[in-house]
Parts: structure tokens; sequence; C-alpha cells
């Protein structure tokens, strides 16, 4: 199971937060130091990364989805490079949907490997050679921001407007990866998820250092079924509440709803658990996709939800429909600068 983020860390800072300070500033430190200082390593392809501020999800996984199929429609062969969050895999592995489970390299590369070739990894850099010998010609680095392990030709930082950075605070005391300055000095632009106003302090900080702000929301695909039906509606992600909302938009009238913590993995217990209460009131499950990823290949109450669940697929759509394209562009467009830049310093030596 993958611990769950406190739920202090989305609320106004408080003595939590602050007790916790200290070792906050001392984790700061180093992760600014990191992003400051570290040795990146340069691999023969470009790299975009998709990150975030902080600890948990903003939409990190439909974003890279739709910049993989902007590079497909430009002629480029993308591909993924994941941590494998959640997954038991510690070697380098080529991700087959057909092969793997959740439990092995994490839901959220089973979703990408939907869309293309997909490597997980915990170590960066043979992760993207490992792309690079599948003939993959445009990474996609789905979150490791702050790793500071690659050359980093794109860093598209992504912002859910409803939660932004929470208390603001670093690990532990809040949910923020590395102080906003260092984090702002490195990225290219921010995407603005939603029409919140939580993130806009960042945005307006993000504009007066010149990065490029881009705005999407998170669209559900249409469900016929869902609608003005009574549903149960469960999750395992880091911020439930957004797929609630997501449902109702839907216009389906959640009668229960059931938190589980990010990237969770369901005992047979409360699976049945799901199943009796969906069974009971009449009652359609409702779950996300990376939800469904983790129940797939599981036999028991598992596979019988699998089979009565509807999936709540969504897509990241963008103000500006073009905006995917120029991203790929300015990548592609900076990763030649720096292989010019590479090739001028080894003539040099």
């Amino acid at each position: 199971m993958v611990s769950e983020a406190p739920p202090f860390w989305w609320t106004k800072a408080d003595w939590r937060a602050w007790a916790l300070a200290p070792v906050s500033y001392v984790y700061g430190r180093v992760a600014g130091s990191r992003m400051a200082n570290g040795s990146r390593a340069s691999v023969p392809a470009p790299v975009l990364c998709v990150g975030n501020f902080t600890v948990g999800g903003a939409g990190k996984t439909p974003t890279a989805l739709a910049l993989a199929v902007a590079a497909r429609e430009k002629g480029y062969k993308p591909g993924f490079l994941s941590r494998g969050y959640g997954g038991s895999l510690d070697v380098t592995t080529l991700v087959d949907v057909e092969h793997h489970r959740a439990a092995a390299v994490g839901d959220e590369a089973l979703l990408l490997a939907r869309v293309a070739t997909t490597v997980v990894s915990r170590r960066r850099v043979d992760g993207a050679r490992k792309l690079i010998t599948e003939g993959v010609d445009l990474i996609i680095m789905d979150d490791g921001f702050q790793s500071a392990r690659l050359c980093l030709d794109f860093a598209f930082i992504v912002i859910d407007s409803v939660r932004g950075i929470g208390n603001g605070h670093l690990v532990p005391g809040g949910p923020v990866r590395a102080p906003i300055a260092e984090q702002m000095r490195h990225l290219s632009a921010i995407l603005k998820v939603g029409n919140g106003d939580a993130a806009d302090h960042l945005v307006r900080q993000a504009a007066r250092a010149g990065k490029p702000v881009y705005v999407a929301a998170l669209r559900p695909r249409p469900l016929a079924e869902l609608m003005d039906k009574p549903v149960l509606a469960f999750a395992g992600i880091a911020d439930p509440e957004k797929f609630y909302r997501t449902v109702e938009a839907l216009r389906a009238r959640i009668v229960v709803k059931q938190s589980f913590p990010d990237h969770h993995y369901f005992g047979d217990d409360e699976l049945a658990d799901l199943l009796r209460e969906a069974d009971r009131q009449g009652l359609v499950p409702v779950t996300t996709a990376k939800d469904a990823a983790r129940l797939v290949g599981l036999h028991g109450p598992a596979e019988t939800l699998l089979k009565k669940v509807q999936i709540v697929e969504v897509d990241m759509t963008f103000d500006d429909p073009n905006a995917p394209s120029k991203i790929i562009d300015l990548a592609v467009a900076n990763y030649q600068r720096r292989r010019l830049q590479e090739s001028q310093q080894a003539d040099q030596a």
C-alpha cells in the first residue's frame, strides 16, 4: 500500500505544519541544492518533463497523454519514462499492457503504455536510454522534475487551480517538494488546470519571471450510462474530491463516496464491501481509470467489480488547442540548442 498524504497539507497551515517547519527547512535546503547543483545526464533525444510543485496528483498523466498525441501527429515516436510509482519492479522495464500488472509497474505506467512505448525505471537515465533503444525519438517524462537526473529540454509544471500548493510548506510539513523559487528557476512553463484561484499567485510569479502560462481543464468523456443514475463512486487517487466533481459533471447522482489513499491496492474485503453496498442500494459503481488499472488481472471480488464498474475517462483539454503542438516544438528546439552546445564544448575540449 502507498501511504496517504496527510490531510493537513491541503488546508491552511496549522500547528502541525509549523511544528515541522525546522525539518521542512532542512528538506528544502537539500532539495533546492539538488535541483541547483545536480549532475544531469544528457541523452540523444528531446526530454519533455511533466511535473508539479507538490507531492500528489495535479493532472500530470492526462497532460503527458495529450502531449504524446500531439507529438505523434507531428511525426515523432514519443515514449513515456515513468518511475513506476506504486509498482514493485526495481529494474528498468519495458511495459507490456498484456503482461504486466499495476502491482509490478504501477497504475500510471499501464495507462501511459496504452498510448505509447513506456519504460519504468527507478533510474531515470537508464530508462531514457532504454526508450531510445526502442526507437523513441521524443521522451515524455512523467514526474521527476525535482530529481535533477536528466537534462530537461522542457519542464512543464502542472498545477491544480483548486488545491494549488496546499498549505505552502515543504515536506514533511506540507506537500511542496522543493523551494518554489528554485522550482521556478528551472521550469519552462506552467499549466493551470481548472477555474479555481488557488494557483493564481504562482501564475503571477511565473509571469513576472517571464515563464509562459497555459490553461487547460480535465474533461470527462461522455458516459450516457451514468446520466441521472444513482452511483457509488470510489477512488484511490491524490484528490478524490476532484473525481467526485467529475462524476457529478456527468450528471450522475452520487449516493455513496468511498475514498482510499493514493495508488491504493484494494483488499478483497474492501472490494467485497463495495460490491455489497452497491447491490444493497442498487447503485452503479464508478471509478477512475487509474483505480480500474489496479483491478485488472485480479480474481475474486476484483474481477467481479471490474465487470460491473463504469470507468470515468478524462482528457486534458487546452484552452488553446494548438498549445500541445507548440510545446513539442519548443522542446525539440531546446534539444537542438542543447546538442549544438554540447558539440561545441566537445570541439573546444
